[in-house]
């Protein structure tokens, strides 16, 4: 069983600062990793005008990259999600390690092709005889009003394409150690960072470190109820853990932290002990992660379970421009609340 991990440091990073940093310690340690994307460095890849200040793409996660490494690793590229991620699937089929930025998870109807028929597919139909180390940065969540072109999640689209691997990670320190991971595995990694949570801040440790792709862990031991989070959702879960304790309701938290593959080891385990489960997550219901982890429980987990599983998701609807509507529409600490009380006391 994957329990709590405890970074042994005092040391505190912002979110996208622990992101940077893997991105500098991968690309030190491997001549082979570049990254690529729209506006990455920004006026610093223009060397013919002299600028030398960079940008660090829409939310600054790869500031100070350009002048560190130069324009042939980090490349600024037209606004074509289709040719540049396509061009990264390409390289990291020939021995590179390439990165793309995609700048929010809704464009990935343009380079959908690129990533389901090429990235996901091409390990599998050569036999394994080529690899595809190919790392997807891309944002997801609402909350910043953003309207719904710039606001989905969409991370259960990629749990579905066999080949793809889905990591989400919920503080600064599994940012740090699943990217990390995610540069250095020879599949397709998709690497989802939550616009709400870059100015998160926690302890990461300087030096560089893994963290295992496809394995949950438990961020709060508890007894009565299971409450499983993903990405910003776990600390939803934490924030409702934290109430229900008040009300004499003790509430184990697990941090998915990979929609692919999903640790259903570690949730079928909290469930064996808890026998009540609730999933949160920020995509819509309708085929969903929730769904899914939810019938995987009652499959295989039917003789624990003292109460049918529960999700709390976004509504089937885009994510509204309205600021109002946005707050309604994200699963929040009272939503989980009311949930948890209804299968734990009935009201």
């Amino acid at each position: 069983m994957t329990t709590t991990i405890a970074p042994n440091t005092t040391r505190e990073l912002r979110y996208r600062e622990a992101i940077n940093e893997a991105i500098i310690q991968e690309m030190e340690r491997d001549p082979d990793v570049i990254i690529m994307g729209e506006e990455i460095a920004g006026g610093a890849g223009r060397e013919h005008l002299g600028i030398v200040d960079a940008w660090g793409g829409a939310f600054k996660t790869t500031v100070g990259l350009i002048q560190k490494f130069g324009s042939q690793r980090v490349k600024d590229t037209p606004l074509s999600e289709a040719a540049f991620v396509g061009t990264a699937i390409g390289a990291a089929s020939t021995g590179l390690r390439p990165i793309a930025e995609l700048m929010f998870v809704d464009f990935v109807g343009v380079c959908m092709d690129q990533i389901l028929n090429n990235a996901a597919k091409m390990r599998y139909m050569y036999g394994g005889q080529v690899k595809v180390p190919f790392t997807l940065l891309t944002r997801i969540g609402a909350g910043t009003g953003s309207a719904a072109q710039h606001s989905e999640s969409f991370y259960s689209i990629f749990s579905h394409i066999p080949g793809i691997k889905g990591v989400v990670p919920c503080d600064p320190y599994t940012a740090k150690g699943l990217l990390i991971s995610a540069i250095r595995d020879d599949d397709p990694v998709v690497f989802f960072e939550h616009k709400l949570l870059y100015p998160e801040t926690g302890p990461v440790p300087e030096e560089p470190y893994a963290i295992p792709l496809g394995k949950a862990r438990i961020v709060k031991p508890g007894a009565d109820i299971t409450l499983v989070g993903i990405s910003k959702m776990t600390l939803v879960c934490l924030e409702a853990a934290e109430k229900l304790q008040e009300e004499g309701l003790n509430a184990e938290v697990v941090d998915l932290m990979s929609i692919s593959p999903i640790d259903y080891d570690l949730v079928l385990d909290s469930v064996r002990r808890t026998h009540r489960l609730v999933v949160v997550d920020e995509d819509t219901p309708r085929c969903s992660v929730a769904s899914d982890i939810c019938a995987a429980v009652a499959d295989e987990g039917f003789d624990y379970l003292d109460a049918p599983p529960k999700k709390v998701t976004a509504p089937h609807t885009p994510v509204p421009y309205s600021r109002p509507l946005e707050g309604v529409y994200i699963p929040n600490c009272d939503r989980v609340m009311g949930v948890v009380r209804e299968l734990l006391t009935g009201g």
